[in-house]
């Protein structure tokens, strides 16, 4: 196992569930039950890049929406 980011050439593939969290995954494992990949299979790196660019609202979907219906 890679000791640190620098030695890590594995690929990722980005998770999601249905509260809309990500995830990071290795792309050669089984996606577990209850999440979806998006985007592009990568390196840690640009999977962490394509999360930081989606993932602008932690707060999972279903308080949003109980918030919102307030």
């Amino acid at each position: 196992m890679p000791t640190d980011a620098t030695e890590d050439t594995r690929t990722y593939v980005v998770l999601v569930n249905h509260e809309e969290q990500y995830s990071l995954w290795l792309a050669d494992r089984e996606i577990p039950l209850g999440w979806s990949a998006v985007g592009k299979p990568g390196s840690r790196e640009e999977c962490l890049a394509y999360v930081d660019a989606v993932w602008t609202d932690m707060t999972p979907l279903s308080l949003r929406r109980q918030t919102a219906a307030g």
